[in-house]
């Protein structure tokens, strides 16, 4: 008679082992999987930005091309013929993104800092209707934001693309959660019998606890800033006031002829400050992730 295969605690432990062998290799392929499919785009775009406009028409290569240092000539040419030069449009980029990073993470994180020491009436309702605030799309506010700013005469005004940064109800959210794995009621009860007041303890205690997260929304807030196209493009009129993606729209403008190769030339341009941002404060982002999906 055959021998049936062992049961025994070394049977379990050996099939316990393969079944998370499988599970293991099943998510490092998931994990591959998505980091190549994130990673494509900007491969993409690198290897279009060495290839002439012809070259590009002709389809999708992983093979670069040769014409790298023509398309940086050719965009240094073109926008000597176009109402705003390249360095003035990134410039006015770091106008706004910087201001408006720097509001938006001060003030999402005091807003989620009394929502999570505090204790008030209306607490839940504050809450709910951060949370829904957080569910409506941009362009569906943006005709009534555009009579607000035009009747506070801020059409054509920096100030109306970084004093609304300061409402950002999903920094609110990350940083609520952020807090309630990192920051006890106790701390905070601690300094005020020290007699220090609420800013004092927000600024000097709470802020310096949550570096990571800060770290993180800080770099996710300012690719959001530095990318936006769509409310500048209503909201600025005047040619010397454009910013980076809006130039890098102006490069298609040509409808008879559009050289593909210097608009990727421009997209490449624009994420280089993003690209080392992000290699400087990697470390960051993997923290404040990690510790604010956490709930203590």
């Amino acid at each position: 008679m055959a021998k049936s295969a062992p049961t025994g605690p070394g049977g379990e432990t050996a099939s316990y082992s393969a079944e998370m062998f499988k599970h293991k290799l099943l998510r490092n392929i998931v994990c591959i999987f998505f980091c190549i499919l994130s990673i494509l785009p900007f491969l993409l775009m690198i290897i279009n930005a060495t290839r002439d406009s012809e070259a590009i028409k002709t389809g999708i290569t992983l093979i670069p091309g040769s014409h790298f240092m023509d398309n940086i000539k050719t965009l240094y040419e073109k926008q000597n013929g176009m109402a705003i030069s390249l360095g003035k449009a990134m410039l006015n980029s770091l106008i706004i993104a910087l201001p408006g990073t720097i509001c938006c993470i001060y003030f999402s994180s005091m807003t989620a800092y009394g929502i999570h020491v505090y204790n008030f009436k209306l607490k839940k309702f504050a809450w709910a209707f951060i949370m829904g605030v957080m569910m409506v799309p941009t362009q569906i506010t943006i005709i009534g934001f555009y009579r607000f700013m035009l009747k506070l005469n801020l059409v054509d005004n920096y100030l109306a693309l970084i004093i609304p940064c300061i409402a950002a109800p999903a920094v609110v959210f990350f940083m609520k959660q952020y807090m309630e794995s990192t920051l006890s009621i106790e701390m905070i009860e601690a300094a005020r019998i020290d007699g220090a007041n609420e800013f004092r303890t927000f600024n000097t205690i709470v802020m310096p606890l949550m570096k990571p997260a800060l770290a993180t929304q800080a770099i996710f807030q300012f690719v959001a800033q530095w990318n936006n196209l769509f409310t500048p493009t209503i909201l600025i009129t005047s040619d010397s006031k454009k910013t980076l993606p809006m130039f890098v729209q102006l490069l298609t403008s040509d409808q008879f002829r559009v050289d593909y190769g210097v608009v990727y030339m421009g997209l490449f341009v624009t994420v280089i400050p993003l690209i080392i941002a992000y290699c400087i404060f990697a470390r960051f982002i993997v923290a404040g992730v990690t510790l604010g999906g956490v709930k203590g």
